[in-house]
This record gives C-alpha cells, sequence and structure tokens, in this order.
C-alpha cells in the first residue's frame, strides 16, 4: 500500500503510520496548487514536491509522470533522470496524449502504442541506476477496451517496463483478466468517486498485484475536514466544537521529531 501525500508533513504521517512507500500525485500535487488535473504542474514543481516528500518521510516514493511532461523521447528521458536524482523510487508515465485527463473521467485521447513503448524505452535506457522502477500506465480500457489495454501492455514490458499500472478497470473481473493477460509486476490504483469500485488490498493481492496507491485518499479526508471546520467557523465565531477532531501541538511535535530548545534533526541530512 502507498498512500498519496500531497505535502511532506503528511508523508511523515504516512512513515509514521507504518507504511513501506508513498505515492505522490499529479493531481494531488495540481490541486493543491489550486489547479484542475489537466498537465499544468511542472517537471520543476515536481521534482521539488519530491525531494520535500521523500527526505521528509525517508520511504520509497512512486511519482506520477503524467505523460513525460513533452511528446518525445527526450522529454522522458529528462523526467526518468530528474525523478530520481530529486529521490523517487519509481516513476509512471502515461500513454494519453498531451494535456492529459484524470484517468477516471471521458475523452481521453491515447497516442499509438508503439510511441508509448518508444517513450518506455528512453526511461528504461536512459534512467541512473537500474534500482530507479519505470511504470507503464495504459489507459487504453475507456478508449480502446480491455483487450487493447493488455495488448499495449505486453508492448510497453517488452520495451522494458518494470510494472505495468492499468487504469480506469471497473470490476474485480477485469482487474484479474488483465492481470492474467498480462503477467508480472502490476500496480493497482484505489481511488475514491471515479470508475474502479473499492477493492480491499488483500483482494488485490488475490487479484495478482503487488503495490497499491491510494493517490488523493488522504488529502480527500484532509479536505473534508477542512471544508467542515470552515463551516462551523463561519457559523459559530470558533472552532471549540472541533477540537477533538484536531491534531494537538504534542501530537504535531512528535510527527515532527520536533522538542523544542533542542537541535532539530533535519530530514534527509545524516548528522556528521
Amino acid at each position: 500500500m502507498a498512500p498519496g501525500a500531497f505535502n511532506a508533513l503528511v508523508a511523515r504521517a504516512v512513515r509514521q503510520a507504518g507504511f513501506e512507500a508513498c505515492y505522490i500525485s499529479g493531481g494531488a500535487t495540481a490541486n493543491v496548487a489550486g489547479y484542475p488535473d489537466i498537465g499544468l504542474i511542472t517537471l520543476t514543481e515536481m521534482a521539488r514536491t519530491i525531494r520535500e516528500i521523500a527526505d521528509a518521510s525517508g520511504l520509497p516514493v512512486i511519482v506520477d509522470a503524467d505523460t513525460g511532461y513533452g511528446d518525445g523521447p527526450e522529454s522522458m528521458i529528462r523526467t526518468a533522470v530528474e525523478y530520481e536524482r530529486a529521490g523517487a523510487a519509481a516513476m509512471h508515465i502515461e500513454d494519453q496524449v498531451f494535456p492529459k485527463r484524470c484517468g477516471h473521467l471521458e475523452g481521453k485521447t491515447l497516442i499509438s502504442a508503439e510511441d508509448m513503448a518508444e517513450k518506455v524505452a528512453a526511461a528504461v535506457d536512459h534512467r541512473p541506476s537500474d534500482e530507479f522502477v519505470v511504470i507503464a500506465r495504459t489507459d487504453a480500457r475507456s478508449v480502446t477496451g480491455l483487450d487493447d489495454a493488455i495488448d499495449r501492455a505486453k508492448l510497453y514490458r517488452s520495451a522494458g517496463a518494470d510494472m505495468i499500472f492499468p487504469e480506469g478497470l471497473r470490476s474485480e473481473e477485469e482487474f484479474e483478466q488483465f492481470a492474467k493477460g498480462s503477467p508480472g509486476l502490476l500496480l493497482a490504483n484505489m481511488t475514491e468517486f471515479g470508475k474502479t469500485p473499492d477493492i480491499t488490498t488483500a483482494r488485490f493481492a488475490e487479484l495478482g498485484y503487488q503495490c497499491v496507491i491510494y493517490p488523493l485518499s488522504m488529502q480527500r479526508v484532509a479536505m473534508g475536514s477542512v471544508m467542515r471546520g470552515l463551516e462551523v467557523l463561519k457559523q459559530e465565531g470558533t472552532v471549540r466544537s472541533l477540537l477533538g477532531d484536531m491534531q494537538t501541538r504534542a501530537e504535531l511535535y512528535d510527527l515532527l521529531a520536533y522538542t523544542p530548545g533542542e537541535q532539530w534533526p533535519f530530514p534527509g541530512v545524516p548528522p556528521k
């Protein structure tokens, strides 16, 4: 399980909760900046977010790379290099035309499978380290059907993809069919309010998936609380009734590993 961390503080909470990895969603990063998920976040902005979250969490970080911030293999190469240098352990790239759309919306357009395979091969061949995991995402299910998604997955694996991410599958049966048609490492996306029904991590494992990301779950929980808190403040002129729902100062300091009056251990910088 890789919960989405939309900033460094959430990333520390992911680690404190005992998870073994975290995830950075391009959509969540855009939302935090006040944008919809339509490809407006730049590579530079994403690399900064990766550095903050990787340092704060100390966890392997899986990162959304959208379409690679460009159409050609050169952009894909730069993305792989910059992501790994920033501290990412893995990235996923998708076979949509830029500007992309959220994977659970209609109206998506795909690039050719051959062009995507070329981008996958470019990322794999030029990644600084073989330990950096390249994940190929296909959005074909909602555009050209499940059979084409499976065929694309096979091509992307042959191009060197370490793992495949089928986006927008609509049932357990489809996840199982995809896994049987595309044997190898697989990533599932468990996002709320989309095309995929709620499936537990244990069930995904039974269906043949090794990694499950929760890209927007914590952001949605947080923003739901923010919206309700603002409503209470507006109506009551105080947030006294919400104190029991808040993270306390002591809990925040514990999460930050901060003790007032003592030198703070800066994340990502080992002591001399």
